[in-house]
């Protein structure tokens, strides 16, 4: 039904409002050749936690679109539930259910066929932080996996980002607390075992984004940095490029080319965005460091590719960076985005979609 390796008819871009009384989804739409529109506001069924600050929940990941583009998911942190969206053909949204998360305060997402999963990020006292995994019908409804609820290592292990590998046997949850990574295992029914505990190889472990079924890249926002990891079949995690500094400030989300080649971090504290040159094996450089707007101002925190293009959501203005991505993994600014319609302050998460022929 949908063209998702070819972009040439144009984008869907959806963002999040995390409004405390009424969360959205922000829909933006731009046809080939020619300018983005607003499309709609959507209410999402529940409630954001509506803090006004650059990076209000504190993860990658809020939003979501499953591998077939046909829905998309959203956390609602402030109502401690997700929601599920049916997307058209224009891009649209059409709610589908809305569902308890399985935990308190959910931050990230993460999906794989017919499997959602979440990151509970708890109270940090008597609600701990959790993972818990969801199945997804061929309307969208979204029903708890028994067996699927696992906590992470600690109470208080504050989890930023939860990933799932393209086979979908492995995920992985960064702790920011424990400076540890969680690994579990994906069983037939999804449910889960684990975690499987790792060490970062830097302090502050973040946003994560799976190179190949083995290969997982983590920010650390502890020393603005990119680490690599092979995923073992036991669940452990080895090294492969320890801590590759980018001299920024708050390295916090990840973004990977489609050709696997080139990974973005987004530097929310220098208004940065680092590209990576990225190994078969995983071993990672440096390669460019471009500001996400014209004048340096805005300070980039979600992101997502789609074919060559890079769109960063900057969390201190509420735009849209979008950036064509050449042969060599140099961004080239192509807009700013900047009549979103979402919140100056206290917006979140970021989704593409490339948009059929005809819509």
């Amino acid at each position: 039904m949908y063209d998702i390796t070819n972009c040439r008819h144009g984008y869907a871009v959806y963002s999040m409002t995390n409004n405390a009384d009424e969360n959205e989804i922000i829909a933006i739409r731009q046809k080939f050749n020619d300018d983005f529109t607003f499309i709609k506001a959507y209410k999402t069924g529940g409630q954001g936690t509506g803090t006004p600050i650059v990076d209000p929940l504190g993860s990658q990941g809020s939003i979501v679109i499953s591998d077939d583009g046909h829905f998309l998911f959203v956390v609602n942190a402030g109502s401690n539930n997700i929601s599920s969206f049916k997307i058209t053909r224009s891009g649209t949204l059409i709610l589908a259910d809305v569902k308890p998360s399985g935990g308190f305060l959910p931050i990230s997402l993460t999906t794989h066929r017919n499997l959602l999963y979440v990151a509970n990020a708890g109270n940090g006292s008597s609600i701990a932080s959790n993972v818990t995994g969801f199945h997804i019908d061929e309307n969208g409804m979204l029903t708890e996996i028994i067996g699927s609820a696992k906590p992470l290592s600690t109470v208080n292990a504050k989890p930023a980002c939860i990933v799932i590998n393209y086979n979908g046997k492995k995920i992985a949850v960064s702790e920011q607390n424990t400076n540890l990574i969680s690994v579990f295992t994906v069983q037939q029914d999804g449910s889960l075992t684990g975690p499987i505990l790792s060490n970062s190889s830097g302090p502050g472990p973040f946003g994560s984004v799976f190179l190949t079924n083995d290969i997982l890249l983590v920010t650390e926002v502890g020393i603005n940095a990119l680490s690599s990891y092979k995923i073992n079949h036991d669940g452990t995690l080895s090294v492969i490029s320890p801590s590759v500094l980018n001299f920024q400030s708050a390295t916090c989300w990840v973004s990977l080319s489609e050709n696997g080649r080139f990974a973005y971090t987004s530097n929310a504290g220098g208004h940065t965005i680092t590209t990576y040159e990225v190994e078969r094996n995983g071993r990672l450089k440096v390669t460019n460091i471009t500001y996400s707007t014209n004048d340096g101002s805005g300070a980039p925190i979600d992101s997502g590719i789609c074919s060559n293009n890079l769109y960063v959501l900057n969390g201190n203005e509420g735009s849209i960076s979008v950036f064509f991505t050449d042969r060599n993994g140099r961004l080239i600014r192509t807009e700013v985005i900047r009549d979103t319609q979402l919140p100056y302050l206290g917006s979140q998460g970021l989704a593409i979609l490339c948009l059929p022929k005809r819509y």
